[in-house]
């Protein structure tokens, strides 16, 4: 396995300098973020290190130098919007960038791609399945066309008002997960998997990894803790930002040692990108750093330095 960082949490640094500071804690590869360039609808979103409406050449001659120079490799892109939207627009826009960066992914060389499946929060699972199989069926055989692993990340995007009561992901459980990858069954569709979001969820974090062992394309290292006393106070029907937060790995509920005992039992070894989300870390661009200092740090423990 090659334990990196998702570049989310570096948004006022050039891709340059993302992989300087991968080199420099120690990572081996950095998932890279291409989101469009605009206005950024919520946290996390709209990062862009590699433009994919840039020149192809160009772009896969710098990322070959900055492997060259640094030692870390990127573990594939990352562009996670909602190609469900009730509003046609921003549904369309999405899924649209969503395949160019399917292209921009095997014009660089990559294997994988991660994303979210999207989700009209206001109606139901299966009215949004029928949606997901009109629009998901040309963007997976474009990935099959180009040789792309699209990773789905298990983010149920469900945490404040905005997102109620459904929120803006579908691929939100193992339930889902079977009807998609029985809807549209390729071998480059698969998952992108987050624990921290099954532990929020109340859910088995490590069978997950055993059930569906041949989808594990990509995984994500963030943690979450559980706030027992405000859950107490609020119950599960409150939006959960009210009774959880997410952590960096070690902090929270996530056993990491079981985690990656069962992950490597799986057979895995791909990327582990950590995903920062922690609020406590991100007053400043030196505290986010020390975040990926901390989290190499723990996480090197499960994930040794290949030599």
């Amino acid at each position: 396995m090659k334990l990196g960082f998702v570049s989310a949490i570096l948004p006022e640094c050039s891709v340059e300098e993302v992989f300087q500071t991968a080199q420099t804690i120690g990572y081996d590869c950095v998932e890279i973020m291409c989101w469009p360039h605009g206005k950024a609808e919520r946290r996390y979103a709209g990062v862009t290190h590699v433009d994919v409406d840039a020149d192809a050449g160009a772009n896969r001659e710098q990322l070959a130098r900055l492997a060259e120079e640094t030692g870390v490799t990127p573990s594939g892109l990352g562009y996670y919007p909602n190609a469900l939207a009730p509003d046609a627009i921003e549904a369309e826009l999405a899924a649209n960038h969503i395949q160019k960066v399917i292209q921009a992914t095997a014009d660089l060389g990559l294997t994988n791609f991660n994303t979210f499946i999207g989700r009209d929060w206001t109606r139901s699972m299966d009215e949004n399945l029928a949606r997901f199989v009109e629009v998901w069926k040309p963007i997976i055989a474009l990935a099959e066309e180009r040789g792309v692993k699209v990773g789905i990340e298990n983010c149920p995007m469900l945490f404040t008002a905005d997102e109620w009561p459904g929120g803006k992901n579908l691929a939100i459980s193992p339930s889902v997960w079977n009807r998609m990858f029985e809807a549209i069954p390729s071998p480059n569709f698969g998952l992108n998997y987050d624990p921290s979001h099954m532990i929020w969820q109340h859910m088995d974090y490590l069978a997950p990894m055993r059930d569906f062992a041949d989808r594990l394309f990509h995984v994500h290292a963030k943690d979450v803790r559980l706030d027992k006393h405000r859950l107490d106070q609020v119950g599960i029907l409150a939006h959960p930002n009210d009774y959880h937060v997410p952590k960096l790995p070690g902090m929270g509920d996530v056993d990491w040692g079981k985690f990656f005992s069962t992950l490597t039992d799986t057979g895995y070894n791909g990327p582990v990108c950590v995903e920062v989300e922690d609020r406590a870390y991100e007053g400043s661009l030196e505290a986010r750093k020390a975040s990926l200092v901390q989290s190499h740090t723990y996480l090197r423990n499960f994930v040794p330095k290949s030599s």
